[in-house]
């Protein structure tokens, strides 16, 4: 159930077929594109509402003090600054980020907040983490899963690297759930956020990719099987603001 078409050896970018060697590469120059406007780009598309859903979305999470929390795709640090909240001074935290210059805004934005013990970078691919069996706590993943070629490999590496008992947790862009809601959020997905991006960063097609890459992600129920064919036990899944994002869960057993 990997991100995979009819074509065999394509994948999807957005809503183009592309050869699976080249999508790594592709959403790389999305990303470098984006980097320093990231954060603005966020508050615009989403009015603000995606700091409330990633303040749920940490507050919600599986994490005592002193655990040690992977945060991948962990791009500008706005999930690891508030994980290192509830892991505190014993807590560590690694943000890793396949793509360097996300990671290099993040590192800033860290030592800008005076948040420079208890963090660690790693640019890294989700499909292949460099960290050994059983070395985290705690695992996220926010709005980078749809951005991954092989997410089946992904979800394998996030259980391969927790603790027995320990909790995944993915914040992603959903299927929305109110019928009368959908041709609006069409609307501002592919007419309003391309202008956007065009106004702020001077890059329609980057954005334009993200609202594509939205409506290619599997859905709510689908993810959740991909997370239980992965290996994760006790999954589940809850949706924020009508589906427009879901908080999806797993254990390891």
């Amino acid at each position: 159930m990997s991100e995979s078409t009819d074509k065999p050896g394509t994948t999807h970018f957005g809503f183009r077929d592309v050869p699976v060697a080249d999508k790594q590469k592709l959403v790389g120059e999305v990303f470098s594109s984006v980097a320093g406007k990231y954060d603005l780009m966020n508050d615009a598309m989403s009015l603000g509402i995606h700091r409330v859903w990633k303040r749920y979305f940490v507050a919600t999470a599986q994490v005592r003090r002193g655990d040690r929390v992977l945060d991948l795709a962990g791009g500008t640090g706005d999930i690891a600054a508030l994980l290192k909240e509830r892991v505190g001074e014993a807590g560590e935290l690694v943000l890793g980020d396949i793509n360097g210059e996300m990671l290099r805004v993040g590192r800033d934005r860290m030592t800008d907040r005076g948040n420079v013990r208890g963090f660690e970078y790693v640019q890294c691919n989700a499909e292949s983490l460099p960290f050994p069996d059983a070395s985290f706590d705690l695992v996220t993943i926010a709005f980078g899963l749809r951005n991954v070629t092989d997410k089946d490999a992904g979800l394998r590496e996030m259980l391969r690297v927790l603790k027995p008992g320990g909790q995944a947790r993915v914040l992603e862009f959903s299927e929305v759930t109110a019928d009368w809601f959908k041709p609006i959020y069409d609307f501002h997905s592919f007419k309003v956020l391309p202008a956007l991006g065009k106004l702020f960063a001077g890059d329609s097609g980057s954005y334009q990719y993200l609202a594509e890459s939205i409506r290619k992600h599997p859905p709510q129920a689908e993810l959740k099987a991909m997370m239980e064919a992965a290996g994760f036990v006790r999954c589940d899944y809850k949706n924020l603001s009508a589906g427009i994002v879901a908080i999806h869960t797993g254990y390891k057993a």
